[in-house]
């Protein structure tokens, strides 16, 4: 999720509304000031609850296409140290990610003062803890300590995958040149294989390999847009997305197509970097990703003040969710400038995933003590 497409405003306004699709989607289906202000706007709430999740795919095609554009922009990529990149990849991802559960811990503990609800998490314990900060809670079945950070895992996953993908033919070319070309065969198959196969069963759900077509879809997208008659090549994709559907119709990689589609218009037109885009959005885009990982907890402090203190007023718990949404984005612009963008030094980086175990589980601590 997090990327510089400062160059690129069509991203920019993509990821910005993608941003509060999902803040108003898990206010919509956690609750509980929605369950409270659904007799005001049914309809609305139910569509966020539906829906507004549909958003990850904008992310998930998104990443691709900026996946694309910076590893691999002509199709052939020269990675020499995959390993490292990987590093980087996790480090950019973590530190951010383990302050926010440590956030999502302390809120979740304050807000379960005041409220029961199935929307806050149990104390954690330390397994739990190490297999959140190792990007591996939902492949080890462990129970998520915040809504979304599952994105986070897949996120990993994805460019690792990806990764793996465009350095094979390269490792293996020494004596067959000819080899550092399969790269774009080795993403399109795989592509393929998602769409087709792996996005059709709940089993991979928790796997890179469920949502790879989405992700490659955006790859491609990058590819197609960038080649003499880019229109034809991205007709091509939208003919496998449309045989995809064929096979088995799902709303999101209907979704994940348009988006593909968008963005290779974009870039083959020349507006993916001309479209105007009002500066909030902008700024919004920026600050995405911090926003994505601090609203939850901070939504979960508001549902608890305001179910408290007003339990059947619909009319102040619809402007209580107005409320947590502003308050996600002023969050995240916060913690965006004190934790994802500011400049820590490579070693206390790495005290990050450790700070997050240490700190959550003497919240779990503290929490279980002024429980007995």
């Amino acid at each position: 999720m997090r990327s510089n497409a400062s160059r690129m405003p069509a991203v920019d306004a993509l990821k910005a509304i993608a941003c509060v699709l999902i803040v108003l989607h898990h206010l919509a289906f956690y609750g509980p000031m929605a369950d409270i202000a659904k007799p005001l706007m049914p309809a609305l709430i139910e569509g966020l609850d539906i829906y507004a999740r549909m958003a990850v795919q904008v992310f998930l095609v998104v990443s691709g296409f900026l996946f694309a554009a910076k590893f691999a922009p002509h199709g052939v990529a020269s990675i020499k140290a995959p390993l490292n990149l990987l590093l980087q990849r996790y480090t950019r991802l973590v530190v951010p990610y383990s302050a926010a559960l440590l956030l999502a811990v302390c809120c979740s503990a304050v807000a379960g003062v005041w409220m029961d609800h199935h929307s806050l998490s149990a104390a954690p314990d330390l397994p739990q803890l190490l297999a959140h900060v190792l990007l591996l809670h939902d492949l080890l079945d462990q129970e998520a300590l915040s809504a979304g950070v599952w994105y986070v895992a897949i996120d990993f996953q994805l460019f690792a995958l990806a990764i793996l993908l465009l350095w094979l033919p390269g490792r293996f070319a020494g004596h067959h040149p000819w080899l550092k070309a399969a790269a774009p065969l080795l993403i399109g198959g795989m592509t393929i294989a998602s769409l087709f196969g792996f996005n059709r069963d709940n089993l991979w759900d928790e796997s890179a390999f469920y949502f790879f077509g989405a992700f490659g879809l955006g790859i491609m997208a990058w590819w197609a847009s960038g080649r003499t008659y880019a229109g034809r090549w991205l007709g091509l994709l939208a003919l496998l997305a449309t045989a995809a559907l064929a096979v088995d119709f799902r709303e999101r990689i209907a979704i994940a197509a348009g988006v593909m589609l968008f963005l290779g218009l974009a870039r083959a037109s020349g507006f993916l970097n001309t479209l105007p885009v009002p500066a909030p959005l902008l700024a919004l885009s920026r600050i995405s990703y911090s926003v994505f990982l601090v609203h939850f907890p901070l939504c979960l402090l508001v549902n608890a003040t305001i179910t408290t203190l007003f339990p059947a007023n619909p009319v102040i718990n619809a402007l209580g969710m107005v409320i947590a949404l502003a308050l996600s984005i002023a969050g995240g612009a916060l913690f965006y400038r004190r934790i994802e963008s500011y400049p820590f030094p490579n070693r206390m980086r790495l005290l990050f995933p450790a700070g997050v175990v240490a700190g959550g589980w003497l919240t779990a601590l503290a929490a279980a003590n002024f429980g007995g």
